[in-house]
């Protein structure tokens, strides 16, 4: 399975690659993190390891436990489901 790229913060290399959005969603499936994304009004769900899905909240500036619903990311969309 091909997985898409997901940052907390904005990259600083090949900046016009990456879409900028807002999560509106994040759960599992099949051993998988999905995180769903919104920008402008489009819904994107993205695919990614559960370690990734641990780096990339770990790098929001919320506190630990909280979701990350409605944080800003970045990300690219590479395969997936």
């Amino acid at each position: 399975m091909t997985h898409d790229r997901i940052h907390a913060r904005e990259p600083t290399h090949d900046a016009d690659r990456w879409t900028e959005g807002t999560v509106v969603d994040i759960g599992e499936r099949d051993g998988h993190c999905v995180v769903t994304v919104e920008t402008d009004g489009e819904r994107t769900e993205l695919t990614t390891t559960l370690a990734v899905r641990d780096l990339f909240v770990s790098r929001l500036d919320i506190e630990e436990g909280t979701s990350p619903v409605g944080e800003r990311v970045w990300y690219r969309k590479k395969g997936g489901r």
